[in-house]
């Protein structure tokens, strides 16, 4: 990690005098809040309240000089902070006013604080730096486009681009101020707060009015078309795409709308100020529910080699993380199935409604594989560790149909009713802030009228698939070398 490290004052003195080493702080180490999956991500004894996040752009993709300001509050006594940060230099770090010295450890940003701070007072912590968009694409942070610049942070990699407390766990409100050349257009999360032109060059501002997770963090720098629409209650949409491309593109686009107001129907309000779609030229593999704002790729809309009705069914699968992922966000990344059952069981409902593709056999189709899903990857809710050097390898199959599957298994047992009442609770009772497995397991039994412990336990813990409520006819394929 290429951070530029000032030495520590402690580390100083105890360099000078072996008798001192009692009373200095101990070396700088990565921290985390204990995510089994990501060990070292986030950080203990401090809440983020906001981010300030400063970007001017050169161009041809050079580093970005950057300035991020952060506001947060102790919630326990700190000798140091933790910041995650990588991929950036470090120029230099004020808290509460007063320079403080920073070293790196690992991927985290350690910061000595001027004087042992107690919990519950304020933090205001600013650090410049630069932001470098160089480097292997694959471990995520800024995404090279053909035009310039866009993110992709999930699951852990904002702090590639900013530093940051960069877990889900703690959401806080942003504002981006992105200086760029005059001809490129800049568009980021939640609404325009301004744009001043100097010069050559134009800064343009944007705030979000709710609470976000890092991981959902989104600037597009680019030769960029904005085209807006009107969603349901007067919501704003707008889309953000490849100028050349506006005129092919609007055929999907004009679908916004209408899948805004089927996802109300099935789980009440939108929860955000703004929708739209980034459209990016790049290549990706994925796309992403950044918030408000969702990433595609260009070539899921002009390749031509996606039937209509799948294109669809994926745009209301991102549409549907607005409400689980981004406004209900995972505790834990082990909860990661919340997000992506739900996704894929909005876009399978989507599916059988419009494109007349039966949930049921979907569902069975996922049954047949789940026992192989759980043997490759863990059950739902306890899904295997990453691969070294693949953090987005956590996105497998188990978290997405086998997930769904998982509801689909609930709504058998309790009925559609009550499922449809959990759904808009689970939303409504978590909006804009963030929920675990545990919650869902006890609002899903408050909802039933029953403990549907045992239940969950096995759908979403076990090493096998249970029976399927009311299909005792379906069987999962054993896992391959298996007795």
């Amino acid at each position: 990690m290429p951070l530029i490290p000032r030495r520590l004052r402690a580390a100083l003195l105890a360099a000078a005098s072996a008798t001192l080493v009692a009373a200095t702080l101990p070396a700088p180490v990565p921290l985390g809040i204990g995510d089994s999956l990501f060990p070292h991500l986030g950080n203990p004894g401090y809440d983020v309240l906001s981010y300030d996040i400063g970007f001017t752009y050169h161009g041809n993709n050079k580093p970005l000089d950057a300035v991020t300001t952060i506001d947060a509050r102790t919630t326990e006594p700190l000798d140091r902070i933790n910041l995650d940060f990588a991929r950036g230099s470090v120029r230099a770090v004020d808290i509460n006013g007063q320079r403080a010295d920073f070293a790196a450890a690992d991927e985290d940003l350690v910061v000595e604080v001027p004087g042992r701070l107690p919990a519950g007072v304020p933090l205001h912590i600013t650090v410049r730096h630069t932001s470098d968009p160089r480097g292997d694409q694959n471990s995520g942070g800024w995404l090279r486009t053909s035009d310039g610049l866009a993110m992709a942070n999930q699951a852990d990699a904002a702090h590639r681009v900013f530093p940051s407390n960069d877990h889900p766990a703690d959401k806080a409100y942003f504002t981006f101020r992105v200086t760029a050349p005059r001809e490129l257009t800049v568009v980021a999360n939640g609404l325009a707060a301004g744009k001043v032109r100097d010069g050559s060059s134009t800064t343009w501002t944007y705030r979000t009015a709710h609470p976000m997770a890092t991981e959902l963090a989104q600037v597009s720098i680019g030769r960029s078309t904005v085209l807006e629409r009107t969603g349901p209650h007067g919501l704003p949409v707008r889309d953000v795409v490849p100028a050349a491309d506006a005129k092919a593109l609007e055929r999907w686009l004009k679908k916004t709308p209408g899948q805004l107001e089927w996802m109300e129907r099935q789980v009440g309000r939108y929860p955000f100020e703004t929708y739209g779609l980034l459209i990016a030229d790049t290549k990706t593999g994925f796309e992403l529910e950044t918030q408000t704002l969702t990433l595609f790729e260009r070539s899921v809309f002009t390749s031509g080699i996606y039937p209509e009705w799948y294109v669809e069914s994926l745009m209301v699968h991102e549409l549907a993380h607005q409400w689980f992922g981004d406004s209900v966000s995972p505790r834990a990344w082990s909860d990661l199935w919340l997000n992506e059952g739900h996704a894929s069981w909005y876009e399978a409902r989507y599916a059988e409604e419009h494109a007349k593709r039966p949930l049921e056999r979907r569902m069975r189709d996922a049954y047949t594989r789940s026992d192989s899903w759980r043997a490759a990857g863990g059950p739902p809710a306890r899904p295997a560790a990453p691969a070294p050097g693949e953090k987005i390898s956590i996105f497998r199959p188990s978290v997405y149909d086998g997930s769904a599957l998982v509801l689909y298994a609930l709504r058998k047992e309790i009925g559609e009713p009550a499922f449809d009442r959990l759904e808009r609770r689970w939303v409504s009772t978590h909006r804009d802030s963030t929920a675990t497995t545990k919650d869902f397991v006890r609002l899903a039994s408050q909802i039933a009228g029953r403990d549907l412990t045992t239940f969950f336990h096995s759908w979403l813990y076990g090493a096998k698939t249970p029976p399927m409520p009311g299909h005792p006819d379906w069987h999962s394929t054993q896992p391959a070398g298996r007795g």
